[in-house]
């Protein structure tokens, strides 16, 4: 398929801030398994506890949609929300739902979860583009995201990483333009993890990689570039998202591509992030292209899928707020591997006496309070100017109190500061000690929040904090699992 009207208008990326040490990862794991300090060098990223494939990927949007002070009315021109994903908390409720209830997107757009292969991500781009192209919507927001599981000490948990990407693709104001796209579906099973299993079951590496990644991906490149008209030596960068070392660079020589143009894989200091990889990888690239380069993106994945685009000038004013590099910027290096553990259950802590409590959630309570709950949606009242949260029908000024004259606010883009706050070790928190406060906002409204990313001593009255979207708590007897929006230092 090939289109020349539609492309991407505006990205971004998200990176959890905990960046594990590898050398620590090694170091705890050496006394089973020698060879594993081979391993030891560089970071990878790790979700905090509250963090999960759906938080990261409102990030990622968030990052790639343009700021607004009222994200309700600035979002309205999206048409579909395509979330991909491979470590989807729900298996039987949408997630790509969450995501687009938690980013205030109108209710009568089209959303689905796009997974099953290391390559939905790509996948769900392409597939958003096609529709586009086709007339079905005008605009679309494709979101991928993963924080995959893996056996302690194993070699997976030295190459994953955690992270997202999103895009907006439309028909207007392209940064990108979508030349076309090829496929390739081949049921060669490099991994697989079966319904209901934790973990992946992966082969031998000598046959993946000489088998599955170096004969089916330069058969997608080939596919794409006769199909575009497009030469091997016109493209400026090759993403081809691979954990083999310098086995990208031999694939994009194959292909007629110059080595030089094979962009960095991010595994140094992030690690492999699952179906979000080549979209990270993407964004990465289009944060620093100029206009005029074409950009070939492959993701391998049971046959592989291969996109190509060609920047154009509107890049200059469509960059993202912090982009993959603001993420890797804001860091903070993580040694303590038990911590690691307890993050991702591979251990099971003493949570004591103040854990114990039913964590049901009343869905019909969820239902009604959606808006607020997900959108963190207040209301500001029209005849006054008085923000709120909650929304309430009688205005709180004393000095107005108008009944039924507030319209829905959000509060989601705000940054707000710290009017008083607690750190507490009584109460149980997966990272303690439990910090909370009240967080009011210049444009008015204030409420207690818990807060996340936050070291000890390193916040105060009167700092800023921004609003974060985060898991709340966990239902263990159900498997269900709540989100609210938390505050974090800006």
């Amino acid at each position: 398929m090939t289109g020349h009207t539609v492309g991407i208008t505006n990205f971004g990326a998200y990176l959890p801030r905990l960046r594990l040490q590898r050398k620590a990862m090694a170091v705890a794991n050496a006394w089973f398994n020698p060879s594993i300090m081979g391993q030891g060098k560089g970071e990878r990223t790790m979700a905090n506890w509250d963090e999960d494939s759906v938080t990261m990927a409102v990030e990622a949007s968030r990052d790639a949609l343009p700021t607004d002070k009222d994200p309700i009315a600035a979002r309205q021109h999206i048409g579909a929300v395509y979330f991909a994903s491979t470590t989807m908390p729900f298996s039987d409720r949408q997630n790509a739902g969450i995501l687009s209830s938690a980013l205030n997107l109108p209710e009568h757009i089209h959303t689905a979860d796009i997974t099953g292969s290391q390559r939905s991500g790509l996948s769900a781009i392409i597939f958003a583009l096609e529709k586009i192209a086709a007339g079905s919507t005008p605009s679309a927001l494709v979101a991928a995201a993963d924080r995959r599981s893996t056996r302690a000490g194993s070699t997976q948990e030295f190459q994953f990483g955690d992270g997202g990407a999103a895009f907006v693709v439309a028909r207007e104001n392209v940064a990108a333009r979508f030349l076309g796209s090829h496929s390739i579906s081949v049921d060669f099973i490099d991994h697989f993890r079966g319904a209901g299993e934790e973990y992946d079951y992966n082969w031998e590496e000598r046959w993946i990689r000489d088998e599955g990644y170096s004969r089916i991906v330069p058969r997608a490149v080939k596919g794409l570039l006769e199909k575009t008209g497009v030469a091997a030596s016109a493209i400026d960068h090759f993403i081809l998202p691979c954990t083999f070392a310098k086995l990208d660079q031999q694939i994009a020589v194959k292909s007629g591509i110059d080595a030089s143009k094979v962009r960095d894989n991010l595994s140094a200091n992030v690690g492999e992030c699952g179906t979000a990889h080549a979209l990270l990888m993407l964004a990465d690239a289009l944060e620093n292209a100029k206009p005029g380069q074409k950009i070939l993106v492959a993701a391998f994945g049971q046959g592989c899928d291969a996109a190509l685009f060609e920047v154009t000038a509107a890049i200059e004013k469509n960059r993202p707020q912090r982009g993959v590099k603001g993420f890797l910027a804001r860091r903070k290096e993580e040694t303590n591997y038990m911590k690691w553990l307890a993050f991702n259950g591979l251990v099971e802590m003493e949570k004591g006496m103040r854990a114990e409590k039913d964590n049901k959630t009343a869905l019909s309570v969820t239902y009604r309070k959606r808006d607020m709950l997900f959108g963190l949606v207040g209301g500001k009242c029209e005849k006054c100017g008085t923000a709120q949260f909650p929304r309430t029908r009688i205005c709180v000024n004393p000095n107005c109190g108008a009944v039924d004259e507030q319209k829905p606010f959000s509060f989601a883009e705000l940054t707000g500061k710290i009017l008083s706050w607690s750190a507490d070790y009584l109460t149980y928190s997966q990272d303690p000690p439990q910090h909370y406060g009240m967080v009011t906002f210049e444009e008015g409204g204030r409420f207690l929040a818990e807060f996340t990313d936050v070291d000890i001593g390193a916040i105060d009255t009167g700092a800023e904090m921004r609003m974060v979207f985060r898991v709340k708590d966990f239902d263990e007897k159900r498997g269900f699992r709540r989100y609210f929006w938390k505050a974090t230092p800006v």
